[in-house]
């Protein structure tokens, strides 16, 4: 692939275009991780650092508040959804437009055009977000350069149309593996059949009620699904083993511990010869009355929202950092193959920080 050469000096809508026609599907973010270091290093009131496909840049002027801007460049899997197309609405489709390029776009749109901000900043480009959570390079940045991450304050500019959104769920992945007994299929009374064995914890799932949480002022609402099934060795055998793997999104006002009790008490009865973590990663609190964040709502605009899904603002969270979601993208178009953003929301965006970050 050709170097990219990044243009900071087009406005957010145009680079959101840019850097969708810049391919980087997770694990393979080095070029466009290459593009955003040299933009960036050419910026003379920026000091520039890289860990992996990571990029970090801050400001250095010695302000009272320093204040985290972090996007994630990272895209699923392209569906015949590059290059880009700007339509006669100025609605801008591709992969990766809404998740979260135009985010991305407005980062480096404020790293470029705003060199004495109000507040000191950080701005965090970090690979695979779209994977598991084990290679998320934000959590990689955290465990070997926590000092890269300070701050009093964090934005990720994950699609939020617009609009604060605090907190995250958590989200966890279990593997249910229910046990028989092999066996011919036409002696069947001489085994067990594994598959059968898992209607129980079906039947819970299809019952359950998931909570309606009410956490600073938020409605977060959980959910308990079924997201695969596995089992059958062949067509004419009784199978002696059959896995359901059960995704459960929880509230912020569980911990990672709690979340696992409650999921293993659902299925207490039910026969499970095995249940397994399979994925794990914990919530984040709204924190939307911390001075910080308070003033950033009242600077944007907007009635905060819950974020339905979860975020790296539960890794800031972990910092100690208090966080939340605001970005152009709207998190109901991210991972379709019709996903799309509005430049004009981009530009707002854009517009919004820069007020917040020179008044």
């Amino acid at each position: 692939m050709a170097p990219i050469n990044l243009d900071l000096q087009q406005d957010a809508a145009r680079l959101t275009a840019q850097l969708v026609d810049a391919p980087s599907v997770s694990g393979t973010e080095e070029p466009l991780a290459d593009a955003v270091e040299a933009a960036l290093s050419a910026l003379p009131h920026l000091s520039v650092l890289r860990y992996g496909n990571n990029v970090v840049a801050r400001t250095e002027l010695g302000r009272a508040e320093r204040v985290v801007l972090a996007g994630h460049i990272d895209t699923v899997p392209i569906a015949g959804n590059v290059p880009s197309r700007l339509d006669e609405d100025g609605v801008l489709w591709g992969c990766g437009t809404s998740d979260m390029k135009a985010g991305v776009a407005v980062q480096l749109r404020i790293a470029a055009t705003v060199p004495e901000p109000n507040r000191d900043l950080t701005f965090v480009f970090y690979d695979n977000e779209e994977v598991d959570a084990d290679l998320n390079g934000l959590g990689k940045v955290a465990a070997a350069h926590p000092d890269w991450l300070t701050g009093d304050f964090a934005v990720l500019l994950e699609p939020s149309s617009g609009e604060v959104e605090g907190g995250c769920q958590g989200t966890l992945r279990v593997r249910i593996r229910l046990a028989g007994q092999r066996s011919h299929s036409a002696r069947s009374w001489m085994g067990d059949n594994a598959v059968h064995t898992a209607a129980p914890v079906l039947a819970r799932l299809a019952e359950y009620r998931p909570r309606r949480v009410l956490i600073d002022g938020l409605e977060y609402r959980e959910g308990l699904n079924a997201v695969g099934i596995e089992g059958g060795v062949a067509g004419n055998v009784i199978p002696d083993s059959c896995t359901v793997t059960v995704n459960y999104r929880y509230a912020p006002d569980l911990s990672e511990d709690q979340a696992l009790a409650h999921v293993q008490e659902v299925f207490a009865d039910c026969k499970v010869a095995e249940l397994t973590v399979d994925d794990h990663s914990g919530p984040a609190m709204p924190g939307l009355n911390h001075p910080a964040a308070a003033a950033f709502t009242a600077a944007v605009g907007g009635t905060p929202k819950p974020k339905f899904g979860w975020t790296d603002v539960s890794r800031f969270s972990a910092l100690g950092v208090p966080a939340v979601n605001y970005g152009p993208g709207d998190p109901n178009l991210a991972h379709k193959v019709d996903e799309r953003v509005d430049t004009a929301l981009v530009l707002h965006c854009e517009e919004r920080l820069r007020a917040w970050l020179t008044s």
